[in-house]
């Protein structure tokens, strides 16, 4: 059995019906909720308190997932994921099936590939991907570990997971960069 069982078991119960959990990810911890269910992703703008107009990260598994999620499928993407040492968010153009209100307004999302053991065994398990946003209130800093997360959020999602609760290193967000058109690409933050 492994050590985040439980955790991922009630995590699955509130994305099922809707709910928004608060999670460790590959970078700093998270809200989440399932990025295909519009009502959701509401709850995480009303709690963030966050304009609807600023788009939100997706979380997958692995590149299958993105090629169902995209219609731009440069598969050259993945050599440069697979060779940058940092989790790395990449936007693409033309999302599909996914929640209309967590993209940018020109249809664009942006979805990391999540190497956490923790999250891929919950994506997987969960069958679909999983909005990503930092564990706070719009304009305020990121919580660089679970201790600096405040009540507000807290209080503010269904589940909050036990799993790596007590770890104290401090986490970074991940790398943002765009995959254009003409195949180049755009470092929006290092």
């Amino acid at each position: 059995m492994l050590p985040f069982s439980n955790d991922i078991e009630y995590s699955l119960e509130k994305l099922e019906e809707g709910g928004l959990i608060l999670y460790p990810t590959d970078t700093v911890w998270g809200i989440g909720c399932d990025a295909t269910n519009p009502e959701a992703v509401e709850k995480v703008y009303r709690l963030k308190k966050r304009p609807d107009t600023k788009a939100l990260i997706v979380l997958v598994a692995d590149e299958r997932d993105i090629l169902r999620y995209v219609t731009q499928t440069e598969l050259q993407i993945f050599d440069y994921i697979k060779g940058v040492q940092k989790p790395t968010t990449v936007i693409y153009e033309g999302a599909v099936e996914l929640a209309e209100n967590l993209l940018a307004p020109d249809g664009s999302v942006a979805i990391r590939i999540c190497e956490d053991e923790f999250c891929r065994h919950l994506i997987k398990r969960f069958r679909k991907p999983i909005v990503s946003t930092s564990a706070n209130i719009s304009g305020y800093p990121s919580p660089a570990c679970f201790s600096d997360i405040e009540p507000t959020i807290l209080n503010g999602v269904d589940y909050v997971v036990q799993y790596r609760q007590e770890e104290t290193e401090y986490q970074k967000p991940s790398s943002i960069v765009k995959w254009e058109k003409d195949g180049s690409l755009s470092i929006i933050r290092p």
